[in-house]
């Protein structure tokens, strides 16, 4: 992530409309003041848009680089042979306080736990944990995320 990822009222806003979520107290400030939060508040799964700006992100294209696409099929990029290559397998986060526009956080990221599974269909099944710490620009901490990823040993039998 870069060091800095700004909350601005029209991020939470359009975050909102993409997931589809027309709750006002992402971008009505009347209608938020009269809530419990007092104010306009970042859906839940907000903090995943930090990645967005983090130049070296893998997941975002570059112009001119070949890119691993999120459709049916990769785009420019050869499939590896083994495993999965990286599943994402889970998401957890906990809320120390709600997440405001003017809001400035920084990330601090941590290994977590691995773990191993055995599966019928892909072999040997390796997990592992990142957990992220956001913190505002008051050095508070805001949200912790917590995601689990898991490699396959070969591809699942079909």
């Amino acid at each position: 992530m870069s060091e800095q990822f700004p909350v601005e009222a029209g991020h939470i806003m359009l975050f909102a409309r993409s997931i589809g979520d027309k709750n006002q107290i992402y971008y009505d400030s009347d209608y938020a003041s009269t809530t419990e939060a007092q104010g306009v508040i970042a859906p839940p799964t907000f903090v995943a848009a930090s990645s967005q700006f983090d130049e070296g992100y893998s997941l975002r294209p570059k112009i001119g680089e070949p890119w691993f696409g999120s459709g049916k099929a990769a785009t420019g990029v050869e499939k590896q042979e083994g495993g999965s290559g990286g599943l994402h397998a889970e998401q957890h986060y906990e809320y120390h306080r709600h997440l405001r526009p003017g809001d400035i956080l920084r990330s601090v990221v941590k290994e977590g736990e691995k773990w191993e599974r055995e599966s019928k269909r892909a072999g040997k099944l390796k997990f592992s944990e990142t957990i992220t710490e956001y913190y505002d620009q008051n050095d508070e901490l805001v949200i912790t995320a917590r995601s689990v990823g898991v490699v396959t040993e070969r591809p699942i039998d079909q």
